[in-house]
C-alpha cells in the first residue's frame, strides 16, 4: 500500500484539542484529510473527552489523547507521543501557543513536515488577522498547499442513535439554553428561554431542553415556565443529541458545544449570538445565526419569529 505520492504508508498526525464544539467544526477538515490520505496511517491527539468520539467516527486509524497538563512532565509525555509516532507530515488544526511548543518539543530534530503556526514549520500557516478568519475558511486556506478541500458542511452520518426511549412524540423542538460555566454572558436570559417554551408548546410543538448538569438549574426554570417542556439535561449521550436532532421539528441554542454538534448534523437551528460570541465561528449546513450586539436587545417575539421562518427539519 502506497501513500501520498507513491511514496510508501506515510504515518499522519491532526493535532485538535479544542472543545467540544470546536471538535465538530473541524469535522469537514477531517473528512478531507482521510480522503486524501485514504492509504495513509492516519492519528488524532485530541483531548481524552473527544477521544472516543473520534474512534467513533472511524477516520481515524489511531487516536491519541492530551495530557492537556502544564507541567514538565506533560510536556514530556507529549515529547514522548510525537516522537514515537514517527510522523512524516503533521497538521496542527488547533494552531495555538500550546501547540506551537509541540512542533518545538522534537527539537533537535528531526521534524516531520509541518502545518500549523509554528515559528520553523515547514508550511507555516501564519497571516494577519489569522483568528478573526471564519474557522472553516481558515482550515481551508491551512490546507490549500496539500491540495486538500474541506466540504462545505461537515458529513456526520456515522453519529446517530435510536431515540424512541425518550417517549417524545412529533413534533418537537430542541432547547440549548447553557454555555460553557465560565461564560455566563453567552447565554441568552433563561427566563426568555421558558416564555419561548411556553410559546411553542401552545402551537403543539413540544420544547425538549438539552445540557449536562450545569444547566439543570435552567432546565428547570424552563420546565417552571413551560410545564410540558422535557427535561433531558444528563439524559443524553452525544450519538442521542444527534438523534434527536436528525427528528426535530427544529433547535434554538446559544453558543456552545450541544448547539454547534445539533447543526452540523444538518438540524434547521437558530444559533443566538450576542457579542460575547464570534458569529463567523458558527457552522452548520441549515444554521441560521439570530444575532444582537447585546441580549438585552434579543426579545422572545424576534426569536420565535426567526425560529418561525427556518424550513422545517423533515
Amino acid at each position: 500500500m502506497t501513500g501520498e505520492s507513491g511514496i510508501g504508508r506515510r504515518r499522519v498526525l491532526v493535532i485538535k484539542l479544542g472543545a467540544f464544539g470546536d471538535f465538530f467544526l473541524a469535522q469537514s477538515a477531517f473528512s478531507a484529510i482521510r480522503r486524501h490520505h485514504a492509504a495513509d496511517h492516519l492519528t488524532l491527539l485530541t483531548l481524552p473527552s473527544l477521544a472516543p468520539l473520534a474512534r467513533l467516527s472511524g477516520l481515524f486509524d489511531e487516536v491519541l489523547e492530551d495530557p492537556r497538563g502544564r507541567s514538565l512532565g506533560a510536556y514530556r509525555r507529549v515529547r514522548r507521543l510525537l516522537r514515537a509516532g514517527r510522523f512524516d507530515r503533521v497538521y496542527d488544526l488547533q494552531a495555538q501557543p500550546r501547540t506551537d511548543r509541540y512542533f518545538w518539543l522534537l527539537a533537535p530534530g528531526p521534524w516531520p513536515e509541518w502545518s500549523g503556526t509554528a515559528w520553523g514549520a515547514s508550511h507555516r500557516d501564519q497571516y494577519p488577522g489569522r483568528r478573526k478568519v471564519p474557522v472553516i475558511e481558515r482550515y481551508t486556506r491551512q490546507l490549500a498547499p496539500f491540495g486538500i478541500v474541506p466540504d462545505a458542511a461537515p458529513d456526520l452520518s456515522w453519529l446517530d442513535a435510536d431515540t424512541s426511549g425518550f417517549g417524545i412524540a412529533a413534533p418537537y423542538a430542541l432547547l440549548i439554553p447553557g454555555s460553557s460555566p465560565g461564560r455566563p454572558d453567552k447565554r441568552w436570559p433563561v427566563e426568555r428561554y421558558g416564555a419561548l417554551a411556553g410559546a411553542l408548546a401552545a402551537r403543539g410543538i413540544t420544547p425538549v431542553v438539552l445540557g449536562t448538569a450545569i444547566e439543570a438549574d435552567l432546565a428547570r426554570a424552563i420546565a417552571a415556565a413551560c410545564p410540558q417542556a422535557v427535561d433531558l439535561t444528563s439524559r443524553t449521550s452525544v450519538p442521542e443529541i444527534a438523534g434527536l436532532a436528525r427528528r426535530a421539528w427544529a433547535a434554538v441554542g446559544n453558543d456552545t458545544g450541544p448547539t454547534h454538534l445539533v447543526a452540523a448534523v444538518g438540524c434547521h437551528i437558530l444559533g443566538l449570538f450576542c457579542d460575547a460570541s464570534v458569529p463567523i465561528h458558527a457552522n452548520g449546513p441549515r444554521m441560521v445565526i439570530h444575532h444582537r450586539p447585546s441580549f438585552a436587545d434579543m426579545d422572545v417575539a424576534g426569536v420565535l419569529a426567526a425560529m418561525d421562518a427556518l424550513p422545517p427539519n423533515r
